[in-house]
């Protein structure tokens, strides 16, 4: 197994959620401009980190090509998930984030990586009313360990919230990230696959 670099970056993807605001559909597999959600993810972290080791949180699926672990019991919840993941993580950095993320560009994740500073354990987005987005953010590897070690709760918010990652103001024109119901899933597609005209 090679090592990675100093300054490298894996990236963990959360992708097994129950989806019931989109009726129950396999959402990381639902197309947007001729590639699933999960794909886009995934693309976008190698795009920005060519070296990355992506874990995905989840069934296993031929595409994207990726580390695909479960937590225990399966949907068991991000926090479970996020341990799951993590435990495969060779990077001293590492991106949390979720798999319905089909606007994630490399440009995103370059934006969190900079923010953060020496000192900062993470960077993560919010969003226009200032809600830190946890499954779209850059952590420090040891810092998310250390935290996960003592952390005996269920949210996201109650584990990383202390640790006072650097929050990112998403600029994007307010347009929603993630996609939880069939309204935002047409609408990204009607953004994504208008720029994409070639898309099937």
């Amino acid at each position: 197994m090679s090592s990675t670099p100093p300054g490298g970056l894996d990236a963990v993807v959360l992708a097994g959620g129950a989806a019931r605001r989109m009726g129950g559909a396999d959402k990381p597999g639902l197309t947007v401009a001729g590639r699933t959600m999960l794909e886009r993810v995934a693309d976008a972290v190698r795009a920005h980190a060519p070296d990355a080791r992506v874990i995905v949180v989840g069934p296993p699926r031929e595409s994207p090509p990726a580390r695909y672990v479960r937590e225990d019991p399966p949907g068991a919840g991000p926090v479970p998930a996020l341990r799951a993941g993590l435990a495969h993580v060779r990077a001293p950095r590492f991106a949390l984030l979720a798999a319905d993320l089909p606007r994630l560009t490399a440009a995103h994740l370059a934006e969190l990586s900079a923010a953060r500073t020496a000192t900062d354990p993470g960077a993560v987005y919010v969003d226009a009313d200032g809600r830190e987005q946890w499954l779209t953010g850059v952590w420090r590897t040891d810092a998310v360990r250390a935290a996960l070690s003592d952390y005996r709760g269920r949210s996201l918010y109650g584990l990383l919230g202390p640790l006072e990652p650097r929050r990112v103001t998403l600029a994007d024109d307010g347009a929603e990230f993630d996609c939880d119901t069939p309204e935002d899933l047409a609408r990204v597609r009607g953004d994504l696959e208008r720029d994409t005209p070639d898309a099937p």
